[in-house]
């Protein structure tokens, strides 16, 4: 479990299309790119940590964060915004330690919150989720703009 690193971009790349390949959506080449530069680029609050097997070293998951103020402390948070393990690996531990990874972040830095989203359906998230807390109750609107307010 580690920060990603420059280095990483073929691992990531890989590991993000299989994320994306999962959820089923269609990411532009250029939205990627961005992404990844956000990543690694200082001014902007977006970090990726990056699991790899110990015995090979190639990469088994990642886990994309944003760090954001909030207005219910005065701590950061941190939205968990993906969360991938390659399908092989999945239920061997991998989730759980990337998460267990961020968890300590949150209490070095002393940051006020770690959360994150799923879809419903997702059971297999849902029961590695559950091992850390329960769902809170809230549910979540998304309104995508295309360049006009929805009606």
């Amino acid at each position: 479990m580690r920060a990603i690193e420059p280095s990483d971009h073929a691992a990531w790349l890989g590991l993000w299309r299989g994320y994306c390949d999962f959820y089923q959506v269609t990411i532009p080449e250029h939205v990627t790119n961005t992404t990844w530069g956000r990543i690694l680029g200082a001014d902007h609050p977006i970090y990726a940590l990056l699991a790899t097997s110990s015995s090979t070293g190639a990469a088994a998951g990642f886990a994309n964060y944003v760090l954001h103020p909030f207005t219910w402390s005065e701590r950061p948070a941190c939205y968990l915004e993906d969360l991938f393990v390659r399908s092989e690996l999945r239920g061997s531990g991998v989730g759980y330690a990337l998460l267990q990874h961020l968890m300590g972040l949150s209490l070095e830095r002393h940051w006020g919150r770690v959360y994150w989203t799923t879809r419903e359906n997702n059971h297999a998230a849902r029961r590695l989720y559950d091992r850390f807390c329960l769902p809170d109750g809230f549910v979540r609107y998304v309104v995508s703009f295309d360049g006009a307010l929805p009606d």
